[in-house]
Protein backbone atom coordinates (compact mmCIF):
# COMPACT_ATOMS: atom_id res chain seq x y z
CA UNK A 1 0.00 0.00 0.00
CA UNK A 2 1.17 3.08 -0.84
CA UNK A 3 2.44 5.37 2.07
CA UNK A 4 1.23 9.63 2.25
CA UNK A 5 4.88 10.54 1.96
CA UNK A 6 5.79 8.06 -1.09
CA UNK A 7 2.92 9.62 -3.59
CA UNK A 8 3.57 13.30 -2.70
CA UNK A 9 0.50 13.75 -0.85
CA UNK A 10 0.13 15.48 2.72
CA UNK A 11 0.18 13.62 5.30
CA UNK A 12 -3.01 13.84 7.82
CA UNK A 13 -2.73 16.13 10.94
CA UNK A 14 -3.43 13.34 13.20
CA UNK A 15 -0.96 11.09 12.39
CA UNK A 16 1.65 14.06 11.63
CA UNK A 17 4.93 14.53 13.58
CA UNK A 18 3.37 17.76 14.58
CA UNK A 19 0.59 16.37 16.02
CA UNK A 20 2.40 13.45 18.08
CA UNK A 21 5.07 16.51 19.14
CA UNK A 22 1.78 18.37 20.62
CA UNK A 23 0.17 15.47 22.03
CA UNK A 24 3.67 14.90 23.76
CA UNK A 25 4.34 17.95 24.94
CA UNK A 26 1.33 18.32 26.39
CA UNK A 27 1.26 15.03 27.82
CA UNK A 28 3.87 16.26 29.72
CA UNK A 29 2.96 19.36 30.86
CA UNK A 30 -0.41 18.10 31.62
CA UNK A 31 1.34 15.00 34.03
CA UNK A 32 3.70 18.57 35.28
CA UNK A 33 0.76 21.01 35.98
CA UNK A 34 -1.16 18.24 37.96
CA UNK A 35 1.54 17.67 40.13
CA UNK A 36 2.81 21.13 40.47
CA UNK A 37 -1.38 21.85 41.84
CA UNK A 38 -1.49 18.93 43.88
CA UNK A 39 1.83 18.17 46.10
CA UNK A 40 2.45 21.83 46.91
CA UNK A 41 -1.56 21.82 48.09
CA UNK A 42 -0.72 18.47 50.33
CA UNK A 43 2.80 19.52 51.96
CA UNK A 44 0.74 22.79 52.99
CA UNK A 45 -2.53 21.12 54.44
CA UNK A 46 -0.09 19.10 56.35
CA UNK A 47 2.17 21.42 57.65
CA UNK A 48 -1.28 23.24 58.78
CA UNK A 49 -2.36 20.34 60.46
CA UNK A 50 1.01 19.82 61.82
CA UNK A 51 1.21 23.03 63.01
CA UNK A 52 -2.22 22.48 64.71
CA UNK A 53 -1.46 19.58 65.83
CA UNK A 54 1.65 20.80 67.78
CA UNK A 55 -0.03 24.19 69.59
CA UNK A 56 -3.01 22.15 70.73
CA UNK A 57 -1.20 19.69 71.93
CA UNK A 58 0.13 22.66 74.43
CA UNK A 59 -2.33 24.17 75.34
CA UNK A 60 -4.05 20.74 76.21
CA UNK A 61 -0.67 19.63 78.02
CA UNK A 62 -0.73 23.07 79.89
CA UNK A 63 -4.53 22.54 80.76
CA UNK A 64 -4.25 19.24 81.96
CA UNK A 65 -1.24 19.55 84.01
CA UNK A 66 -2.80 22.80 85.75
CA UNK A 67 -5.92 20.10 86.68
CA UNK A 68 -4.26 17.53 87.98
CA UNK A 69 -4.40 16.91 91.56
CA UNK A 70 -5.35 14.98 94.54
CA UNK A 71 -8.82 16.83 95.53
CA UNK A 72 -10.64 15.73 92.14
CA UNK A 73 -11.98 18.24 89.86
CA UNK A 74 -15.29 20.51 90.56
CA UNK A 75 -16.60 22.56 88.37
CA UNK A 76 -15.80 25.91 90.85
CA UNK A 77 -12.20 25.13 90.98
CA UNK A 78 -11.47 23.92 86.91
CA UNK A 79 -13.34 27.29 86.01
CA UNK A 80 -11.30 28.93 88.82
CA UNK A 81 -8.12 27.59 87.24
CA UNK A 82 -9.25 28.00 83.53
CA UNK A 83 -9.85 31.66 83.95
CA UNK A 84 -6.53 31.90 85.92
CA UNK A 85 -4.73 30.43 83.06
CA UNK A 86 -6.23 32.61 80.47
CA UNK A 87 -6.72 29.96 77.59
CA UNK A 88 -6.50 31.46 73.93
CA UNK A 89 -6.34 30.37 70.12
CA UNK A 90 -9.35 28.14 70.45
CA UNK A 91 -12.73 28.33 69.93
CA UNK A 92 -14.03 25.71 72.36
CA UNK A 93 -12.19 24.31 75.58
CA UNK A 94 -14.39 21.94 77.47
CA UNK A 95 -14.03 19.47 80.52
CA UNK A 96 -15.64 16.49 81.81
CA UNK A 97 -15.14 14.33 85.19
CA UNK A 98 -13.95 10.70 84.65
CA UNK A 99 -17.62 9.63 83.79
CA UNK A 100 -18.27 12.31 81.27
CA UNK A 101 -19.89 15.12 82.81
CA UNK A 102 -19.44 18.14 81.27
CA UNK A 103 -18.02 20.92 84.44
CA UNK A 104 -16.17 23.37 81.92
CA UNK A 105 -17.36 24.59 78.39
CA UNK A 106 -17.10 27.34 76.68
CA UNK A 107 -19.23 27.27 73.91
CA UNK A 108 -21.91 29.36 73.24
CA UNK A 109 -23.84 27.94 71.12
CA UNK A 110 -23.60 23.87 71.83
CA UNK A 111 -22.81 24.58 75.28
CA UNK A 112 -22.72 21.27 77.36
CA UNK A 113 -22.65 21.95 80.66
CA UNK A 114 -24.01 19.38 83.22
CA UNK A 115 -24.64 17.25 80.45
CA UNK A 116 -22.59 13.93 79.73
CA UNK A 117 -20.15 14.56 76.35
CA UNK A 118 -20.89 12.20 73.99
CA UNK A 119 -17.91 12.83 71.47
CA UNK A 120 -15.98 9.93 70.70
CA UNK A 121 -12.63 12.22 71.08
CA UNK A 122 -13.78 12.41 75.16
CA UNK A 123 -14.75 8.75 75.10
CA UNK A 124 -11.31 8.10 73.78
CA UNK A 125 -9.45 10.66 76.03
CA UNK A 126 -11.56 9.05 79.21
CA UNK A 127 -10.13 5.62 78.29
CA UNK A 128 -6.46 7.07 78.76
CA UNK A 129 -5.76 8.18 75.09
CA UNK A 130 -4.68 11.38 73.24
CA UNK A 131 -6.58 11.92 70.55
CA UNK A 132 -6.08 14.69 67.27
CA UNK A 133 -7.99 15.25 64.45
CA UNK A 134 -8.27 17.98 61.94
CA UNK A 135 -9.61 18.45 58.48
CA UNK A 136 -10.33 21.12 55.93
CA UNK A 137 -14.52 21.26 54.99
CA UNK A 138 -16.84 24.09 54.17
CA UNK A 139 -13.64 26.83 53.41
CA UNK A 140 -12.30 26.09 57.50
CA UNK A 141 -9.71 23.93 58.97
CA UNK A 142 -11.56 22.26 61.82
CA UNK A 143 -9.20 20.61 64.57
CA UNK A 144 -9.97 18.62 67.05
CA UNK A 145 -7.63 17.60 70.54
CA UNK A 146 -8.66 15.64 73.76
CA UNK A 147 -6.62 14.51 76.43
CA UNK A 148 -6.80 12.71 79.89
CA UNK A 149 -6.31 14.27 83.08
CA UNK A 150 -4.48 12.00 84.64
CA UNK A 151 -3.23 11.77 88.78
CA UNK A 152 -1.10 9.15 89.94
CA UNK A 153 -2.11 6.90 87.21
CA UNK A 154 -5.68 7.74 87.75
CA UNK A 155 -7.99 9.27 85.36
CA UNK A 156 -9.62 12.63 86.65
CA UNK A 157 -11.64 13.34 83.78
CA UNK A 158 -10.87 14.40 79.81
CA UNK A 159 -9.83 17.94 78.15
CA UNK A 160 -11.53 18.64 74.62
CA UNK A 161 -10.35 21.19 72.43
CA UNK A 162 -11.96 22.94 69.37
CA UNK A 163 -10.43 24.68 66.72
CA UNK A 164 -12.19 26.43 63.97
CA UNK A 165 -9.78 28.27 61.57
CA UNK A 166 -10.97 30.12 58.57
CA UNK A 167 -7.92 32.08 57.84
CA UNK A 168 -5.65 30.04 56.95
CA UNK A 169 -7.98 27.96 55.11
CA UNK A 170 -8.83 31.20 53.05
CA UNK A 171 -4.84 31.56 52.97
CA UNK A 172 -4.52 28.10 51.33
CA UNK A 173 -7.05 29.00 49.10
CA UNK A 174 -5.56 31.60 47.54
CA UNK A 175 -2.08 29.99 47.38
CA UNK A 176 -4.10 27.45 45.41
CA UNK A 177 -6.19 29.69 43.39
CA UNK A 178 -2.45 31.78 42.62
CA UNK A 179 -0.52 28.18 41.50
CA UNK A 180 -3.78 27.81 39.15
CA UNK A 181 -3.37 30.77 37.79
CA UNK A 182 0.24 30.23 37.50
CA UNK A 183 -0.30 27.13 36.22
CA UNK A 184 -2.49 27.78 33.11
CA UNK A 185 -0.13 30.58 31.90
CA UNK A 186 2.58 28.33 31.87
CA UNK A 187 0.52 25.64 29.77
CA UNK A 188 -0.63 27.85 27.11
CA UNK A 189 3.06 29.17 27.16
CA UNK A 190 4.31 25.40 27.22
CA UNK A 191 1.58 24.56 24.33
CA UNK A 192 2.73 27.62 22.51
CA UNK A 193 6.09 26.29 22.42
CA UNK A 194 5.27 22.90 21.63
CA UNK A 195 2.57 24.33 18.30
CA UNK A 196 6.01 26.94 17.43
CA UNK A 197 8.88 23.93 18.06
CA UNK A 198 6.93 21.10 15.55
CA UNK A 199 5.87 23.45 13.54
CA UNK A 200 9.61 24.58 12.80
CA UNK A 201 11.03 20.92 12.67
CA UNK A 202 8.37 19.12 10.68
CA UNK A 203 8.60 22.38 8.24
CA UNK A 204 12.06 21.11 8.20
CA UNK A 205 11.68 17.72 7.68
CA UNK A 206 8.58 18.34 5.25
CA UNK A 207 11.44 20.29 2.97
CA UNK A 208 13.30 17.21 3.30
CA UNK A 209 10.35 14.84 1.97
CA UNK A 210 9.46 17.20 -0.49
CA UNK A 211 13.39 17.53 -1.94
CA UNK A 212 13.24 13.06 -1.65
CA UNK A 213 10.06 13.34 -3.88
CA UNK A 214 11.25 15.94 -6.50
CA UNK A 215 15.07 13.32 -6.62
CA UNK A 216 12.80 10.39 -6.87
CA UNK A 217 11.06 12.13 -10.13
CA UNK A 218 14.15 12.24 -11.43
CA UNK A 219 15.26 15.85 -10.82
CA UNK A 220 18.91 15.09 -9.34
CA UNK A 221 20.03 18.46 -9.50
CA UNK A 222 17.89 19.72 -7.06
CA UNK A 223 19.11 20.55 -3.14
CA UNK A 224 17.67 20.84 0.06
CA UNK A 225 18.73 24.11 2.19
CA UNK A 226 18.46 23.65 5.70
CA UNK A 227 19.52 26.14 8.43
CA UNK A 228 20.27 25.47 11.74
CA UNK A 229 23.62 23.69 12.21
CA UNK A 230 21.79 20.84 13.86
CA UNK A 231 20.87 17.09 12.60
CA UNK A 232 18.24 17.82 10.23
CA UNK A 233 21.31 20.09 8.60
CA UNK A 234 23.63 17.41 8.55
CA UNK A 235 20.86 15.51 7.15
CA UNK A 236 20.20 17.89 4.49
CA UNK A 237 23.96 17.91 3.69
CA UNK A 238 24.00 14.32 3.66
CA UNK A 239 21.03 14.49 1.42
CA UNK A 240 22.54 16.94 -1.16
CA UNK A 241 25.85 15.14 -1.38
CA UNK A 242 23.61 12.06 -2.00
CA UNK A 243 21.85 13.68 -5.16
CA UNK A 244 25.05 15.21 -6.23
CA UNK A 245 26.96 11.54 -6.67
CA UNK A 246 23.18 10.24 -7.80
CA UNK A 247 23.42 13.31 -10.53
CA UNK A 248 26.71 12.42 -12.02
CA UNK A 249 26.05 8.77 -11.78
CA UNK A 250 22.98 9.39 -13.76
CA UNK A 251 25.25 11.84 -16.37
CA UNK A 252 27.41 9.44 -16.80
CA UNK A 253 24.88 6.52 -17.24
CA UNK A 254 23.39 8.43 -19.99
CA UNK A 255 26.66 9.39 -21.50
CA UNK A 256 28.18 6.09 -21.38
CA UNK A 257 24.87 4.81 -22.78
CA UNK A 258 24.69 7.19 -25.68
CA UNK A 259 28.61 6.76 -26.48
CA UNK A 260 28.05 2.82 -26.68
CA UNK A 261 24.77 3.61 -28.79
CA UNK A 262 27.31 5.28 -31.04
CA UNK A 263 29.91 2.88 -30.98
CA UNK A 264 27.83 0.02 -32.07
CA UNK A 265 25.76 2.00 -34.47
CA UNK A 266 28.79 2.46 -36.75
CA UNK A 267 29.80 -0.89 -37.50
CA UNK A 268 26.34 -2.26 -37.87
CA UNK A 269 25.52 0.68 -40.32
CA UNK A 270 29.06 -0.67 -42.04
CA UNK A 271 27.66 -4.31 -41.67
CA UNK A 272 24.19 -3.53 -43.18
CA UNK A 273 25.34 -1.30 -45.99
CA UNK A 274 27.91 -4.00 -47.09
CA UNK A 275 25.33 -6.31 -47.18
CA UNK A 276 22.54 -4.38 -48.66
CA UNK A 277 25.13 -3.92 -51.52
CA UNK A 278 25.93 -7.31 -52.07
CA UNK A 279 22.55 -8.57 -51.83
CA UNK A 280 21.35 -5.41 -54.53
CA UNK A 281 24.25 -6.64 -57.16
CA UNK A 282 23.14 -9.29 -58.49
CA UNK A 283 26.85 -9.37 -61.34
CA UNK A 284 29.09 -8.32 -58.24
CA UNK A 285 31.90 -10.50 -59.18
CA UNK A 286 33.68 -12.89 -56.66
CA UNK A 287 37.26 -10.88 -55.52
CA UNK A 288 34.62 -7.68 -54.79
CA UNK A 289 32.00 -9.95 -53.18
CA UNK A 290 35.44 -11.58 -50.84
CA UNK A 291 36.42 -7.75 -50.35
CA UNK A 292 33.12 -6.90 -48.70
CA UNK A 293 32.64 -10.03 -47.13
CA UNK A 294 36.25 -9.40 -45.21
CA UNK A 295 35.50 -6.04 -44.44
CA UNK A 296 32.03 -7.28 -42.73
CA UNK A 297 34.24 -9.89 -40.59
CA UNK A 298 36.27 -6.93 -39.81
CA UNK A 299 33.46 -4.86 -38.85
CA UNK A 300 32.32 -7.88 -36.68
CA UNK A 301 35.05 -8.41 -34.93
CA UNK A 302 35.15 -4.44 -34.08
CA UNK A 303 31.52 -5.50 -32.24
CA UNK A 304 33.17 -8.08 -30.43
CA UNK A 305 35.63 -5.82 -29.04
CA UNK A 306 33.01 -3.74 -28.41
CA UNK A 307 30.88 -6.15 -26.55
CA UNK A 308 33.70 -7.92 -25.12
CA UNK A 309 35.12 -4.83 -23.20
CA UNK A 310 31.99 -3.64 -22.10
CA UNK A 311 30.78 -6.78 -20.05
CA UNK A 312 34.50 -6.65 -18.93
CA UNK A 313 33.55 -3.31 -17.20
CA UNK A 314 30.26 -4.56 -16.35
CA UNK A 315 31.75 -7.33 -14.15
CA UNK A 316 34.14 -4.99 -12.72
CA UNK A 317 31.35 -2.70 -11.29
CA UNK A 318 28.88 -5.36 -10.46
CA UNK A 319 31.23 -8.55 -9.24
CA UNK A 320 32.32 -8.88 -5.64
CA UNK A 321 36.11 -8.70 -4.91
CA UNK A 322 38.21 -11.87 -6.00
CA UNK A 323 40.74 -12.92 -3.76
CA UNK A 324 43.78 -11.74 -4.28
CA UNK A 325 47.22 -13.16 -3.81
CA UNK A 326 51.07 -12.14 -3.99
CA UNK A 327 51.96 -11.94 -7.68
CA UNK A 328 55.81 -11.08 -9.30
CA UNK A 329 54.40 -8.21 -11.30
CA UNK A 330 58.24 -8.95 -13.71
CA UNK A 331 57.13 -12.29 -14.51
CA UNK A 332 53.67 -10.70 -15.56
CA UNK A 333 55.61 -8.22 -17.85
CA UNK A 334 57.81 -10.98 -19.43
CA UNK A 335 54.78 -12.43 -20.91
CA UNK A 336 53.31 -9.51 -21.93
CA UNK A 337 57.14 -8.89 -23.85
CA UNK A 338 56.70 -11.94 -25.44
CA UNK A 339 52.97 -11.64 -26.76
CA UNK A 340 53.71 -8.11 -27.94
CA UNK A 341 56.89 -8.98 -29.80
CA UNK A 342 55.24 -9.79 -33.41
CA UNK A 343 52.85 -6.75 -33.06
CA UNK A 344 55.90 -4.94 -32.60
CA UNK A 345 58.01 -6.45 -34.79
CA UNK A 346 55.18 -5.50 -37.52
CA UNK A 347 54.89 -1.79 -37.16
CA UNK A 348 58.88 -1.48 -36.69
CA UNK A 349 58.72 -0.53 -32.97
CA UNK A 350 61.34 -1.61 -30.98
CA UNK A 351 60.31 -2.78 -26.93
CA UNK A 352 62.84 -1.59 -23.97
CA UNK A 353 62.56 -3.48 -20.82
CA UNK A 354 63.98 -2.33 -17.59
CA UNK A 355 63.22 -4.86 -14.84
CA UNK A 356 64.44 -4.83 -11.30
CA UNK A 357 63.37 -8.09 -8.93
CA UNK A 358 61.46 -8.09 -5.44
CA UNK A 359 58.37 -5.99 -7.36
CA UNK A 360 55.55 -8.07 -5.44
CA UNK A 361 51.69 -7.05 -5.07
CA UNK A 362 48.54 -7.90 -3.89
CA UNK A 363 46.40 -8.60 -6.85
CA UNK A 364 45.19 -11.45 -9.15
CA UNK A 365 47.34 -12.13 -11.91
CA UNK A 366 44.93 -11.19 -15.28
CA UNK A 367 44.25 -7.94 -13.56
CA UNK A 368 47.98 -7.00 -13.93
CA UNK A 369 48.09 -8.78 -17.18
CA UNK A 370 45.03 -6.89 -18.46
CA UNK A 371 46.86 -4.07 -17.21
CA UNK A 372 49.84 -4.27 -18.62
CA UNK A 373 48.71 -5.30 -21.61
CA UNK A 374 46.42 -2.62 -22.94
CA UNK A 375 49.12 0.32 -21.53
CA UNK A 376 52.02 -2.03 -23.72
CA UNK A 377 49.74 -2.31 -26.31
CA UNK A 378 48.77 1.19 -26.75
CA UNK A 379 52.18 2.31 -26.72
CA UNK A 380 52.92 -0.09 -29.64
CA UNK A 381 50.03 0.50 -31.79
CA UNK A 382 49.34 4.40 -31.48
CA UNK A 383 53.42 4.86 -31.77
CA UNK A 384 55.44 6.40 -34.98
CA UNK A 385 57.46 4.00 -37.20
CA UNK A 386 60.96 3.58 -35.74
CA UNK A 387 59.52 4.37 -32.42
CA UNK A 388 60.46 2.78 -29.35
CA UNK A 389 58.75 2.32 -26.14
CA UNK A 390 60.00 2.11 -22.47
CA UNK A 391 58.90 -0.19 -19.63
CA UNK A 392 60.46 0.38 -16.61
CA UNK A 393 59.52 -1.33 -13.25
CA UNK A 394 61.64 0.20 -9.81
CA UNK A 395 60.54 0.40 -6.42
CA UNK A 396 59.47 3.90 -4.60
CA UNK A 397 59.86 4.67 -0.87
CA UNK A 398 56.93 6.45 0.91
CA UNK A 399 57.25 10.06 0.92
CA UNK A 400 56.27 10.18 4.80
CA UNK A 401 57.81 7.43 7.37
CA UNK A 402 54.67 4.55 7.65
CA UNK A 403 53.47 5.02 3.91
CA UNK A 404 55.12 2.20 2.96
CA UNK A 405 56.76 1.44 -0.20
CA UNK A 406 55.33 1.29 -3.84
CA UNK A 407 55.79 -0.96 -6.80
CA UNK A 408 55.72 1.51 -9.99
CA UNK A 409 55.45 0.40 -13.38
CA UNK A 410 55.95 3.10 -15.84
CA UNK A 411 55.50 2.64 -20.07
CA UNK A 412 56.15 5.34 -22.15
CA UNK A 413 56.10 5.94 -26.12
CA UNK A 414 57.92 8.04 -28.15
CA UNK A 415 54.58 8.79 -30.28
CA UNK A 416 52.61 11.65 -31.24
CA UNK A 417 51.87 12.46 -27.70
CA UNK A 418 48.39 13.28 -25.87
CA UNK A 419 47.44 17.07 -25.82
CA UNK A 420 47.57 18.67 -22.26
CA UNK A 421 43.82 19.47 -22.29
CA UNK A 422 42.99 15.91 -23.35
CA UNK A 423 45.00 14.33 -20.51
CA UNK A 424 42.20 14.48 -17.84
CA UNK A 425 39.88 12.52 -20.17
CA UNK A 426 41.65 10.03 -21.71
CA UNK A 427 40.36 7.23 -18.53
CA UNK A 428 36.90 7.85 -19.65
CA UNK A 429 34.84 5.35 -21.50
CA UNK A 430 34.81 5.74 -24.89
CA UNK A 431 36.85 9.01 -25.10
CA UNK A 432 39.64 8.95 -27.50
CA UNK A 433 42.19 11.92 -28.51
CA UNK A 434 42.26 11.06 -32.73
CA UNK A 435 38.80 9.25 -33.13
CA UNK A 436 39.93 8.12 -37.05
CA UNK A 437 43.45 6.81 -36.01
CA UNK A 438 41.95 5.31 -33.00
CA UNK A 439 39.42 3.04 -35.05
CA UNK A 440 41.61 2.61 -37.74
CA UNK A 441 44.11 0.68 -34.61
CA UNK A 442 41.31 -1.21 -34.11
CA UNK A 443 40.49 0.95 -30.67
CA UNK A 444 37.54 0.70 -29.10
CA UNK A 445 37.69 3.94 -26.25
CA UNK A 446 37.76 1.48 -23.03
CA UNK A 447 41.24 0.10 -22.55
CA UNK A 448 42.02 2.87 -20.54
CA UNK A 449 39.13 3.23 -18.43
CA UNK A 450 39.44 -0.85 -17.54
CA UNK A 451 42.96 -0.24 -16.80
CA UNK A 452 41.87 2.71 -14.24
CA UNK A 453 39.17 0.61 -12.74
CA UNK A 454 41.05 -2.16 -12.09
CA UNK A 455 43.87 -0.47 -10.81
CA UNK A 456 41.57 1.52 -8.30
CA UNK A 457 40.20 -2.01 -7.09
CA UNK A 458 43.78 -3.58 -6.64
CA UNK A 459 44.51 -0.37 -4.49
CA UNK A 460 46.88 1.00 -6.71
CA UNK A 461 47.01 4.27 -8.73
CA UNK A 462 47.15 5.63 -12.59
CA UNK A 463 48.17 8.54 -14.33
CA UNK A 464 49.06 10.43 -17.20
CA UNK A 465 51.49 13.01 -18.39
CA UNK A 466 53.14 14.11 -21.79
CA UNK A 467 57.03 12.73 -22.15
CA UNK A 468 59.66 14.82 -22.87
CA UNK A 469 60.38 15.37 -25.71
CA UNK A 470 57.86 13.54 -27.15
CA UNK A 471 55.22 10.89 -26.52
CA UNK A 472 53.56 9.88 -23.45
CA UNK A 473 54.06 8.41 -20.45
CA UNK A 474 51.67 5.91 -18.36
CA UNK A 475 52.61 5.62 -14.52
CA UNK A 476 50.94 3.11 -12.24
CA UNK A 477 51.28 2.26 -8.43
CA UNK A 478 50.56 -0.25 -6.00
CA UNK A 479 51.62 -0.94 -2.74
CA UNK A 480 54.51 -3.28 -2.29
CA UNK A 481 53.72 -6.71 -0.59
CA UNK A 482 56.08 -7.41 1.79
CA UNK A 483 55.52 -11.34 2.75
CA UNK A 484 53.83 -12.61 5.84
CA UNK A 485 56.75 -12.43 7.99
CA UNK A 486 57.61 -9.17 7.54
CA UNK A 487 53.73 -7.96 7.55
CA UNK A 488 53.70 -9.30 11.22
CA UNK A 489 56.64 -7.36 12.24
Amino acid sequence: MERPWQSGRRVPFWRSLQSKFILSYGAIIAALLIFLNIYPILISQNLVFQSKQDSLWRQADIITSTLAGGEGLTAEGVEANLTKLGVTGVDRVMVTDPAGKVLYDTSEVDNAMDHYALLWEVVSALKGNDVFRSEYRDGAFRTRAAAPILYRGMTQGAVYLYEYDKEQAEMLLDFQSNLRNISLVVCAAGLGFSILFSTAVTRRIAALLSGIHTVREGEYSHRVTIGGGDELTRLADEFNELTGRLQTTEEVRRRFVSDASHELKTPLASIRLLTDSILQNDGMDEETVREFVTDIGNEAERLTRITEKLLTLTRMDTAPPRAVGPVDVKQVLLRVEHMLLPLAGAVNVSLHMDLIEGCTVLATEDDLYQIAFNLMENAVKYNLPGGSVFVCLQLRRGKRPGDGDWVVLRVEDTGVGIPEEDLPKIFDRFYRVDKARSRAAGGTGLGLSIVRDTVLQNGGRVEARRREPEGTCFEVCFPRWHGEEEGAE
